[in-house]
């Protein structure tokens, strides 16, 4: 079956791209949930939203000027992150309000570039819900630079985006530049998020991001082991998604989030069997 998936080009970038998504998306999740900041992928996907209805509709009024969507999406995606940090400022005693703000910023933004753009076509129809077909050779090369960066990034602050995510008052008094890190930690969540699209769509990408790291909050007995069981659900859910939405013929973004659902719900019971033996 998986060798009848890699017969085309197409499809052997798309399937690559998956097993990066399924990497970083979780990693990164595992951060913004620990964190109770679930709630910014989904404004940032809708930022991106706006962006890539911004590159449709360059691409159809103005063929001279295209940008991809993928790019505009991106480019959106890190400037709503650096709005988020910046209201987050000025907002101090209610930090959270930033989130809802860039979101419905980023909703009111989609429906205007959609409309100018004369509404919704199959493009963005892929956008929205992923496609086994969508992910380009390009796709897949920027895709690829954004992994090697963010699990750089991990890698190198991995102390600091760990002290940060559990006690930011010890971080700073740790000597952590925590306003630093945190706009770092955020354009990576940006990047991540943009990258994602492609294969689960603007509406469910924020599910890859969280549903995992429920999934593996339940049985892990570290953060460590956290994120990793958190990957290992992001790629099991990516790869079931994958073929299955392939061969059923529809947008594997669903699947992929109906897998993942399953695996929480597997993950719940098991913790709930333990407990009882253990009772």
């Amino acid at each position: 079956m998986i060798a009848d998936l890699l017969e085309y080009d197409f499809l052997r970038q798309t399937f690559l791209t998956g097993i990066l998504i399924g990497i970083i998306a979780p990693l990164l999740g595992t951060f913004i949930v620990v964190r109770r900041l679930s709630l910014i992928a989904d404004a940032l996907s809708h930022v991106t939203l706006a962006g890539i209805a911004f590159g449709l509709f360059l691409e159809k009024k103005f063929a001279f000027m295209v940008l991809p969507p993928i790019y505009s999406g991106l480019l959106f995606s890190v400037m709503g992150s650096i709005f988020i940090e910046k209201l987050r400022s000025v907002y101090k005693a209610y930090q959270e309000l930033a989130i809802p703000i860039i979101l419905s910023g980023g909703v009111g933004l989609s429906v205007i570039f959609i409309a100018l753009a004369d509404g919704f076509n199959t493009e963005l129809m892929n956008f929205l819900f992923g496609s086994a077909s969508a992910v380009s050779r390009t796709d897949f090369i920027t895709i690829l630079i954004i992994t090697i960066f963010v699990l750089v990034i991990i890698t190198l602050f991995y102390k600091e985006l760990f002290t940060l995510s559990f006690d930011e008052e010890h971080a700073r008094v740790s000597g952590i530049h925590s306003k630093q890190i945190h706009l770092l930690f955020i354009i990576l969540t940006a990047l991540v998020i943009a990258a994602s699209i492609q294969i689960v769509g603007v509406l469910l990408v924020s599910s890859l991001m969280t549903l995992p790291v429920a999934a593996s909050m339940r049985i892990a007995k570290g953060f460590k082991q956290m994120m990793f069981l958190a990957i290992v659900f992001g790629e099991l859910a990516v790869m079931i998604g994958l073929i299955s939405g392939y061969y059923l013929n529809i947008p594997p973004g669903g699947t992929i989030v109906v897998v993942a659902i399953i695996i929480l719900l597997i993950a719940i019971g098991y913790k709930k069997l333990q407990v009882t033996k253990g009772g």
